[in-house]
């Protein structure tokens, strides 16, 4: 019989698997550069400005453009200026944007503002820090002298167009009212006319002033945080001198007072003085408060 040839010895999988060809060695990929690497030399973009800066900006250019008008010339005092809903469709701006520019060029004294009517461009008059609010009745007292106060009028009325901007309200619309003469030793020193915003005081002309006078009765019961002085020289109506007992031909200095609690109208009062009787001064000191004593 032919010789049979060897058999291989079986080989296991796990064998086979061993003597499989070797796996060719993986080629390196080129190096991948940082992935911040190619967005090194391209310059970043400027972050947006922030919306409050943007409205800082939009509500100046307001401010500016209604500010050069009436250096200007173009629109002088009494005008009357455009309106909020012309202004934003103007510029281009939100209602509120517009209506913080008018608000900050009221407290600069540059414009007017009038519930109801509009914003008027301001009468043109220097002005300086003069004053703190005193008490008239405690001043003449302390100087030895008597001192009485004639009421001689507490009402409603109806509010005019200047009372109406000065206490923030829509013209016509409801306001206490007094009058009153203050004396020093019998003779007239200042006329008292002073219009009160109800919303703030809504007591006022129910009480007795025969034994505290309005402005009095004011300071002790509604606090206020400012307070706005302007003081101007005039001649007094032929009724108001008739009430000073002076000549209609005199001069009078007129302190016109405004008050306000929390951003709101308390109170404008226009003190009367006869020239030849009265002047009005403070002392300060070098930060710009009062001086004691």
């Amino acid at each position: 019989m032919p010789a049979r040839s060897p058999r291989r010895p079986a080989v296991s999988a796990k064998a086979r698997s061993t003597t499989a060809p070797a796996a060719r060695a993986p080629v390196a990929s080129p190096a991948r550069a940082p992935a911040t690497s190619s967005r090194a030399d391209k310059p970043r973009a400027a972050a947006p400005a922030p919306a409050a800066t943007q409205a800082m900006a939009l509500y100046e250019q307001v401010k500016d453009f209604i500010a050069r008008k009436i250096q200007e010339g173009a629109w002088r005092a009494g005008d009357r200026l455009p309106s909020e809903s012309e202004l934003v469709t103007q510029f281009g701006i939100s209602r509120m944007t517009v209506n913080r520019a008018l608000r900050e060029l009221v407290e600069q004294g540059r414009i007017v503002r009038v519930a109801g009517v509009g914003s008027f461009v301001a009468e043109d008059k220097p002005q300086s820090t003069l004053l703190q609010i005193a008490n008239l009745a405690s001043e003449v007292r302390q100087r030895g002298h008597d001192y009485r106060c004639d009421v001689l009028a507490v009402e409603r009325v109806s509010a005019s167009l200047e009372v109406a901007a000065a206490l923030d309200l829509r013209t016509g619309e409801s306001v206490f009212h007094s009058l009153c003469v203050h004396r020093e030793d019998g003779l007239p020193v200042q006329l008292e006319d002073r219009h009160v915003n109800p919303r703030q005081v809504p007591q006022f002309a129910v009480q007795d002033f025969t034994q505290l006078q309005p402005s009095e009765y004011l300071v002790r019961n509604v606090p206020f945080d400012q307070v706005e002085h302007v003081v101007d020289a005039v001649m007094p109506t032929a009724e108001q001198a008739a009430l000073l007992e002076m000549p209609a031909t005199e001069p009078c200095l007129l302190l016109t007072r405004r008050t306000w609690s929390r951003g709101v109208p308390i109170t404008v009062v226009r003190c009367l003085h006869p020239a030849s009787r009265y002047r009005l001064g403070s002392r300060f000191r070098a930060d710009g408060n009062p001086a004691a004593g």
